[in-house]
C-alpha cells in the first residue's frame, strides 16, 4: 500500500528548558576555504555557498587566503566601533525598560556584520540597512546622540517623528532609511546599483536583511534583477538563527544554506562566519571589488546569532533556551577580535577594560546631549507644522489650508 505524503512542520533543535543545540550549523575549519579571483565564474565557485569562510582559528590567529592583513590601527578602530555599538545598544535597551524610549531592537552579537562591512566599503557606496545595523552609522562616523534623538522622536529627530524608533537614515552618510516593511531594501539597493552603473560610476550598493526575509517576494525580485542586469550590489543575508520567534527552518534553512539561494539566479554566493570580523571584512571587500570591476552582484550569508530578543516587545525565553548565546559555537564577535589582538601582542585586558569604559562614557554623554533636544515627555518638541512637509513637492491647497488652520489654533505660532 502506497504511503501518503505527510506535511513537514519545522521544529527548532532546542526549546525552553533544553540544552542549546547547534549541531545543524555546518562550520568549516578556519583558513580552509579557498579565495577565488573576483572575476571567477559563478559555477566555478559554487562550493563557497555551502562551506564557511573563516579567518580566525580556535587560538585567535588569522589564517588562510581570506586573511585581509589589516594593520594594528585598523583593528583598533574596528574594536572601538564595535565596543561603542554594544555600549549604545545596552544603554538604549535600558532606557526602553525604564520608559525613556518606547521601542528598541538590539544588535548584540551581530556587531561584526555591520562594522566590518562599513569599513570594507567606500564612503561613496550606498547602504540599505535593516533594523539591526546600528554599526553602519557608528562606523561611518555618526554620533550616537543623533540615533538617540530618533528613538526619542524629539526636536532633532532625523525622521521628524515619521518613523518608528530605530528606523534611522542619513543622507550625508549615504545610508538609506530603514523600513519596517521587511525585504524592501533589497530591490531598492539593486535599483540604486543599476543607476550607478548607468551613470558610469564605480559606487556599489549594499543591503542587509534577516534570513526570515528571504521568504519574501522582494528578496527574489531583487536577485532576479541583480542577476539579469549584473548590478554592482552586495546583498547580505544575516542568518542570526531566529526570525522573531521562528527559527531559520521556517524560511527554508533546513534544506540548504541561505547563500545557496543565489546560485539558482547565477549570483556569486558566499557563506561567512558572521562573528569573525576579519572574515566579514574580507568577504565584503571581495564582493565590492567584484561588483566594481563589472563582474556582477554577490550574495553573502553571515552566520551569526541574535543574542537578545527580537525587539523590546519580544520574550525569547518563551521559544528558545535562555543561555543560547553563551553556547553559540562561533562565539562573541567582540571577544574574538579582542583575543586576536591580544594574541598579536598589540592589546591587553587592561587596555580593553579602558576601551569599554571610554565607550560607556561616550554613550552616557550622548544620552545627556540627546535629552537637551527633548524627551518623550518634555520639550523641546517637533514643530507641528512640519507634519505638512515632505509629502508633496508643492503643497496642495487643502493641506495649505489645514496648515494655516493649525497655526491659527496655536495663536499664529509654529509650535
Amino acid at each position: 500500500m502506497a504511503r501518503c505524503p505527510r506535511l513537514h512542520i519545522p521544529h527548532p533543535p532546542a526549546r525552553p528548558g533544553d540544552q542549546p543545540d547547534f549541531g545543524c550549523v555546518a562550520i568549516s575549519p578556519a583558513g580552509e576555504v579557498e579565495r577565488p579571483e573576483v572575476n571567477s565564474k559563478v559555477q566555478d565557485m559554487a562550493g563557497l555557498a555551502e562551506r564557511m569562510v573563516r579567518v580566525l582559528d580556535e587560538q585567535h590567529a588569522a589564517v588562510g587566503p581570506w586573511h585581509p592583513h589589516l594593520d594594528d590601527r585598523d583593528l583598533h578602530v574596528a574594536l572601538r566601533h564595535m565596543a561603542v555599538t554594544r555600549a549604545f545598544d545596552e544603554r538604549m535597551l535600558r532606557m526602553q525598560r525604564q520608559g525613556g524610549i518606547s521601542f528598541y531592537m538590539q544588535c548584540k552579537g551581530e556587531e561584526a556584520v555591520s562594522v566590518a562591512a562599513a569599513m570594507a566599503l567606500r564612503p561613496g557606496d550606498m547602504l540599505f540597512p535593516s533594523y539591526r545595523n546600528q554599526g553602519l552609522h557608528l562606523a561611518r562616523g555618526r554620533s550616537p546622540a543623533e540615533l538617540m534623538c530618533q528613538c526619542l522622536s524629539n526636536s532633532k529627530d532625523m525622521c521628524r517623528g515619521r518613523q518608528m524608533p530605530v528606523m534611522y537614515h542619513w543622507a550625508g552618510g549615504n545610508i538609506f532609511s530603514v523600513s519596517g516593511n521587511l525585504a524592501t531594501q533589497f530591490p531598492q539597493a539593486v535599483g540604486w546599483a543599476m543607476a550607478s552603473a548607468i551613470r558610469g560610476e564605480d559606487a556599489v550598493a549594499a543591503a542587509w536583511l534577516g534570513e526570515g526575509s528571504t521568504a519574501a517576494a522582494d528578496f527574489h525580485h531583487a536577485l532576479t534583477f541583480a542577476a539579469v542586469y549584473q548590478a554592482p550590489a552586495v546583498l547580505n543575508v544575516v542568518n542570526n538563527q531566529w526570525a522573531i520567534s521562528t527559527f531559520q527552518g521556517f524560511a527554508g534553512g533546513e534544506r540548504r544554506t541561505f547563500a545557496a539561494r543565489g546560485l539558482g539566479y547565477g549570483v556569486a554566493s558566499l557563506r561567512v562566519d558572521g562573528n569573525d570580523f576579519l572574515a566579514v571584512y574580507a568577504a565584503t571587500l571581495w564582493a565590492a571589488e567584484r561588483a566594481r570591476r563589472g563582474h556582477g552582484p554577490t550574495l553573502i550569508e553571515h552566520v551569526t546569532h541574535r543574542a537578545g530578543a527580537h525587539s523590546t516587545s519580544d520574550d525569547p525565553s518563551r521559544y528558545r533556551p535562555r543561555n543560547e548565546f553563551e553556547s553559540w559555537p562561533l562565539g562573541d564577535p567582540l571577544e574574538r577580535l579582542k583575543q586576536h589582538m591580544v594574541q598579536c601582542g598589540d592589546w591587553s585586558a587592561a587596555r580593553h577594560e579602558a576601551l569599554e569604559a571610554e565607550a560607556k562614557q561616550l554613550v552616557d554623554a550622548c544620552w545627556e546631549e540627546a535629552l537637551t533636544h527633548g524627551s518623550m515627555t518634555e520639550g523641546p518638541f517637533l514643530d507641528k507644522s512640519e507634519l505638512f512637509e515632505d509629502v508633496f513637492k508643492d503643497i496642495p491647497a487643502h493641506l495649505a489650508a489645514q496648515r494655516e488652520q493649525l497655526r491659527s489654533m496655536d495663536g499664529g505660532r509654529d509650535a
